[in-house]
């Protein structure tokens, strides 16, 4: 697992870089006093961090005046504000000269209007800043995600680098959305710490160095069906272990082992692992501090591992395996089920994946990621949509998200078929083609997909000439890029 560079530092403007916060809330309230509804700090989230128009519309419902002609109030209200003295926050200039010094990209992000916004950035000089995201600039402001998602587009890098600076929640939020790590410096409401989040007293705090700390480290996990541990194909082990070196992925949740894989595999390539049953099992170039699950668990079930990946960064990581009769694609396309029979005949391994999902919220700890990799045997509810299958629609339903289809959205352009590389046909011998589906996943929580992929090593030679195959299973391996943040 590798550390990824900051590519660029993306700041608020109001309440972060100049005191303008105070400003905003000042107008705001002589706004409200003037239509009779004063302000408290109750009111702080509707009025700090939010767009004009947002703080407009919520006054309008207040008052009972028109949102427009409050709209234009705020604006004349907050400008003379602004006009009348910019005050950068305690170490804002020298934070920026200390980036640019070291030839760090700098974007303006905020929630002002384009108007006020340029006008802080002439007293900042606007040369310090290599793009500028207003609220005239984009569809949606924070706390959605767009302003943040609009300045790494214009800056050509991946949110994923990039470290945002704020001041509200609902920055924060927005910031977040977007994948950003985030340096909160709280001026008016306070900012807990959180996962990928750190939170500073003051600018004076920060440093290029503490800047470079905060992107997130990279971690490639692979699910893979070893196919009876390999042994349907000659030199199975020293081609298992090409490919674990080939692809770099740092875990690899395993299924099917053969019993000994795991242990021979992680031995070989000095790495730790976990054994469970005579089926499952973990192998992780970090170190393994917890383990879950039945350590007897059968040929199917479900095994989990606790890994240590740097400092104040741990994640969860099970290998499931779930029973693969009746098979539901075959039921499908040869037998012409419907959706109601289809459904029904998935209570095993509906009961598998709820028993799976028991174990790990017995084993969750808050704050900690998970990884939940496998061979399901039953094709996606993303995938087939005329068919709500319910294996991975429990996953979902307990807050696990699918990193293939959310690095690959659209199942047709991208079907990320698993089974079978070696299965063209039907294996019966009665020529008909073998249902190609997604079968196999890398589910998580807590994560940010930087890229998901499915793999398969050289062209494998079609069942039963599959012996000197490069490829030694019957599955493609699923392999997802994840950033992980640092705990809070």
């Amino acid at each position: 697992m590798t550390q990824l560079p900051l590519q660029a530092v993306l700041f608020d403007m109001d309440g972060t870089l100049v005191d303008t916060e105070r400003l905003w809330w000042e107008a705001v309230e002589r706004v409200a006093a003037e239509r009779g509804r004063p302000l408290g700090e109750t009111d702080h989230p509707e009025v700090l961090g939010r767009p004009v128009e947002h703080t407009a519309d919520w006054l309008a419902g207040r008052t009972g005046a028109p949102a427009g002609e409050l709209a234009a109030a705020l604006h004349r209200e907050f400008a003379d504000r602004v006009r009348g003295g910019i005050v950068p926050r305690p170490g804002a200039l020298a934070l920026l000269d200390a980036l640019a010094r070291e030839r760090i990209p700098i974007a303006l992000v905020t929630a002002s209007p384009r108007a006020v916004a340029d006008t802080v950035l002439e007293a900042l000089g606007a040369g310090r800043f290599a793009v500028s995201v207003t609220a005239d600039d984009t569809a949606h402001t924070k706390p959605a995600p767009d302003p943040y998602l609009a300045a790494c587009r214009a800056l050509g890098v991946d949110s994923a680098g990039c470290v945002a600076v704020e001041d509200t929640p609902t920055g924060v939020t927005s910031a977040e959305a977007a994948g950003c790590a985030v340096l909160a410096v709280p001026s008016l409401v306070t900012i807990g710490a959180a996962p990928g989040r750190t939170v500073l007293g003051s600018l004076e705090e920060a440093t290029p160095e503490l800047l470079r700390s905060l992107p997130p480290h990279r971690l490639r996990v692979m699910s893979w069906n070893l196919w009876l541990g390999g042994s349907k194909v000659d030199d199975h082990r020293a081609k298992q272990l090409k490919t674990v070196l080939e692809t770099g992925v740092d875990v690899v949740a395993l299924q099917e082992t053969g019993g000994t894989a795991a242990e021979e595999l992680a031995e070989a390539l000095g790495w730790h692992h976990h054994r469970a049953g005579e089926n499952l099992g973990v192998i992780s170039r970090y170190p393994i501090t917890a383990r879950f699950g039945d350590p007897e668990v059968g040929f199917y079930g479900a095994a989990g591992v606790r890994l240590r990946i740097g400092p104040g960064r741990e994640i969860d990581v099970w290998t499931a395996h779930l029973h693969y009769t009746p098979y539901g694609p075959y039921e499908a396309a040869f037998d012409g089920l419907g959706a109601a029979e289809l459904i029904a005949h998935e209570g095993v391994r509906l009961a598998q994946m709820r028993d799976t999902l028991r174990r790990i919220g017995e084993s969750a700890e808050e704050g900690v990621p998970l990884v939940l990799a496998g061979d399901f045997n039953c094709p996606s509810h993303l995938d087939r949509t005329e068919i709500d299958w319910p294996v991975t629609r429990a996953a979902e339903e307990a807050g696990l998200r699918d990193s293939f289809r959310e690095a690959h959205p659209d199942p047709a352009a991208h079907p990320g078929h698993t089974w079978s590389p070696i299965h063209p046909v039907h294996e019966d011998g009665s020529g008909r083609p073998e249902p190609q589906d997604r079968i196999d996943y890398v589910l998580h929580r807590g994560l940010v997909v930087l890229d998901s992929r499915t793999h398969v090593s050289g062209t494998p030679r079609p069942w039963p000439d599959v012996f000197g195959n490069d490829w030694p299973s019957d599955h493609a391996a699923v392999i997802t890029t994840f950033a992980v943040h640092r705990r809070g």
